[in-house]
Parts: C-alpha cells; sequence; structure tokens
C-alpha cells in the first residue's frame, strides 16, 4: 500500500513554516470528524451520505499524496451513489493509514 507523505504541503508552504503548520493543523482538527462521519453514514446503511463523505475526504488523500488511493475512493465515491458498499473494506484501511499518519506528524 502506497503511504502517505507531506510533499505537497511542503512544495505548496516553501518556506512558509507558518502556513505549513496552519494546513497541517487543519488537517488534524477535520480528519478525525470527516471519518466518523463516513463510517457513521456506512454504517447506518446511508451510502449517498457516505458518497458526499468520501467526495470531501478525497481531497485529504489526494494532499497527502496517494494518487492510487485518490483513484479507489473516486471509484468507490461512484459505487456508493448506486448503493454498492463492497470497496468499504478497501476505503477503510485507507483511512486507518491516513488517521495514523496524521495523528503522528509533528507540528
Amino acid at each position: 500500500m502506497e503511504q502517505p507523505n507531506l510533499n505537497y504541503i511542503v512544495e505548496l508552504a516553501g518556506n512558509d513554516e507558518i502556513f505549513k503548520k496552519k494546513f497541517i493543523n487543519i488537517l488534524k482538527s477535520e480528519f478525525p470528524n470527516e471519518k466518523k462521519e463516513f463510517l457513521d453514514n456506512l454504517n447506518n446503511n446511508m451510502p449517498r451520505a457516505a458518497s458526499l463523505n468520501v467526495h470531501k475526504i478525497k481531497h485529504k488523500i489526494s494532499v497527502l499524496g496517494l494518487e492510487h488511493g485518490y483513484e479507489r475512493a473516486s471509484v468507490f465515491e461512484e459505487e456508493l451513489r448506486d448503493g454498492i458498499t463492497s470497496m468499504a473494506e478497501e476505503f477503510i484501511a485507507l483511512l486507518e493509514c491516513m488517521d495514523h499518519f496524521i495523528k503522528n506528524i509533528k507540528v
């Protein structure tokens, strides 16, 4: 499985450490809530609502340099719109990987 990284954030921030820290803090504060909301919607058999969560989370997947994860999330988002949840385990594994990475970023 590909691993998350901060390459995009570092490139975007350049030499602006304050911007970099703010960006990372936004990730740290938003991601857990987005993950929880997705899991709640999935567990409550609300695939359409879960697809909207995946759409939001995809941006963070991209920011963390997970190109394959972004592609798979796009497919999953479309499937959820049709009520198909077969990719749920794969997506949850991606979320867990991201969660671990984000929690361990030193700001």
